[in-house]
């Protein structure tokens, strides 16, 4: 029975796409281990995938006033975004990637999450296993669009989507770099550049975790490259909605859901006052996902129901619209629901899905975090809730990312390549 490991971390969004392959995978007959912050161990085990405890849990870093400030105030601009990683990560990346490598020792297959790539090839290299890669967004360079975390999210021409791209790597790169040389030179093995980065990173297979009916295969990326469709996980079987929850649904028309993940900043209780105030002159009623973020209300009103957490491909169906930061996995479900999503992005890669959401016509134009206010949500929700073409094109999307079957075309690619090999470092 080949072995593979799969390694992620970051917040549950970065996850449980992985998860859900590792569930596919499981089912095709491998032994999958899951590297990732020990915090997930309930979580990833309840599905009987092995489990590998990744020290230092980027979660819990980006959740602290730290981590939060930087989603406020630097995580919109490249070069800030480059001290400011290695501020957050100093203090867990070492124990992070030695207990990787661990859990690939003995693996067939290593399959990483792409933003951790540098590392995931060093662990590769290392014990002369092939790699695959998985990303949830895209990180190679394309003539087709702006790179997903750059500043300015409009297509100026293939030149400028080009560069972007090329220099949104080299950001990637230096966010980890002297971790990598640490690294590295832990394992033996030689000094690496960013040249080699980009190089390794166009050579080896990558499976692009989402819809060809939302991101079309660019004429400029090569055969490696494979959109697979999303990577969802359907079987959360034990959870099931409050009669309290039941009856606010039933109660009057579908609430509008707001939530923003782990993005709520260092004033929850204010963001969530706001948002309040928004539901209120929009006229709608309203479901706030408080998630581990920490956004919180007080004095909430009737017409406005809070809860902690729920299963998106359970909840979101049954809104109205949905209003978030723009994470690539709450995207993907949103637009798998059918329902129109008003994006509020803070950081990286939310802009890009904020201005394809628009491009799409099943939302309005993103509104950036710092440009928030209760009347800018307020009319972005009644413009959303009141236009039809949005809730019908939002329904047309909706249905041809229902039809696909990312996780069972990315398994078929995987069997591929564990029999061919894949790629070695």
């Amino acid at each position: 029975m080949k072995k593979i490991t799969i390694f992620a971390a970051g917040s549950r969004g970065d996850i449980q796409p992985c998860l859900a392959l590792a569930i596919g995978l499981k089912q095709t007959g491998y032994q999958v281990t899951m590297a990732a912050p020990q915090d997930f161990e309930k979580f990833i085990t309840q599905y009987g995938v092995g489990f590998y405890p990744l020290r230092g849990d980027v979660q819990k870093v980006m959740a602290s006033d730290t981590g939060r400030e930087f989603m406020e105030q630097g995580g919109s601009n490249p070069l800030k975004s480059i001290q400011a990683i290695r501020t957050l990560m100093a203090p867990i990346v070492k124990e992070m990637v030695e207990d990787a490598f661990e859990a690939c020792r003995g693996a067939d297959l290593l399959i990483c999450l792409g933003v951790f790539s540098p590392f995931g090839f060093s662990i590769a290299e290392a014990l002369q296993i092939p790699i695959i890669n998985i990303e949830p967004t895209p990180l190679l360079p394309s003539k087709s669009f702006a790179a997903p975390s750059w500043p300015i999210q409009k297509n100026l021409g293939g030149i400028h989507n080009h560069v972007s791209g090329l220099l949104m790597l080299e950001v990637i790169w230096q966010w980890y770099r002297p971790f990598v040389f640490d690294f590295r030179k832990h394992l033996g093995l030689p000094v690496s550049n960013a040249a080699r980065f980009y190089k390794l990173l166009r050579s080896t297979p990558m499976l692009s975790a989402y819809s060809p009916s939302i991101i079309p295969f660019p004429a400029d990326w090569s055969a490696n490259i494979h959109i697979t469709g999303y990577f969802f996980l359907d079987n959360q079987a034990n959870w099931l909605p409050s009669p309290e929850l039941c009856a606010f649904l039933e109660a009057g028309p579908k609430p509008v859901c707001i939530g923003f993940g782990s993005m709520a900043g260092r004033e929850p209780e204010k963001f969530a006052s706001l948002v309040l105030e928004a539901l209120a002159k929009s006229g709608q009623r309203g479901l706030l996902l408080t998630g581990w973020g920490g956004l919180s209300a007080r004095d909430v009103p009737e017409d406005v129901f809070v809860l902690e957490s729920a299963p998106h491909a359970w909840l979101f169906p049954r809104m109205v619209a949905v209003v978030h930061h723009g994470g690539a996995g709450t995207t993907a479900e949103g637009l798998r629901a059918g329902v129109p999503n008003i994006i509020i992005p803070f950081a990286f890669d939310q802009f890009f899905w904020g201005a394809r959401i628009h491009s799409l016509g099943i939302g309005p134009k993103p509104i950036p975090q710092k440009k928030l206010t209760a009347d800018s949500l307020a009319e972005a929700i009644r413009i959303t809730t009141t236009d039809p073409s949005k809730s019908e094109q939002a329904k047309l999307v909706g249905a041809r990312i229902r039809a696909e079957n990312g996780i069972f075309h990315a398994v078929e690619l995987i069997k591929q390549m564990i029999d061919e090999p894949a790629a070695r470092i």
